[in-house]
């Protein structure tokens, strides 16, 4: 998986540009509201959705696997921590935040990866804080495309495994932390005008 998202990152980048998700944006609202100071990001990528939290005030800690990706977060000036290393390993320091975004993630896990991922990450969690994590859903286009592994699990195409959530499943796996809702948004492929968007599912949790 590593190697397969290293391969492919500068063509990605390309294509995500630098513009933050909408969920993102709306997820730093969210956490001005709430008077959310500090965030962990697992996933951070380049740093396209940190930076939507940094320039309103949010101190941001990064989490990603890819050292690709962390090296142009660097030449595109995010001065923050990040963790080289797989969100798999968490945690990789004993900070509790106030907040925690991950976008996009954790249905590239498998079962028992994404258990102790939402685990990992409530734990890193303060006492009232909120964890926000948005995830394709069984609306998206790719659902159902490729080999069938699992229920809902699909490899979509080589080296590419990817869980489709729905209510009930994002119930199952996060009722016993701390569920607070879940909603729905569609993300635009906003560098790539021919691409429809994807239905995204946003699970929001308190501690």
């Amino acid at each position: 998986m590593t190697e397969f998202w290293e391969a492919s990152f500068i063509e990605k980048q390309t294509m995500w540009g630098f513009e933050p998700t909408d969920s993102a944006a709306v997820t730093k609202d969210f956490f001005h509201e709430k008077n959310v100071k500090d965030v962990l990001v697992p996933g951070i990528g380049y740093g396209r959705n940190a930076k939507v939290f940094i320039d309103n005030g949010i101190d941001v800690t990064g989490i990603e696997i890819s050292k690709t990706a962390i090296d142009l977060a660097r030449q595109n000036g995010l001065a923050i921590p990040i963790f080289h290393g797989s969100v798999t390993d968490m945690p990789f320091d004993n900070k509790q935040y106030d907040g925690i975004f991950c976008h996009a993630l954790i249905h590239l896990l498998n079962k028992g990866e994404r258990e102790k991922f939402i685990s990992d990450c409530y734990n890193q969690l303060k006492p009232n804080g909120y964890m926000i994590f948005t995830t394709v859903s069984k609306k998206a286009p790719m659902f159902g495309k490729g080999k069938q592994l699992d229920k809902d699990y699909f490899e979509i195409m080589d080296g590419v495994k990817m869980f489709f959530y729905d209510a009930d499943s994002v119930k199952q796996d996060f009722e016993h932390y701390g569920l607070v809702e879940l909603s729905e948004i569609d993300e635009p492929s906003k560098h790539a005008e021919n691409k429809p968007p994807i239905h995204f599912i946003t699970i929001t949790c308190k501690k």
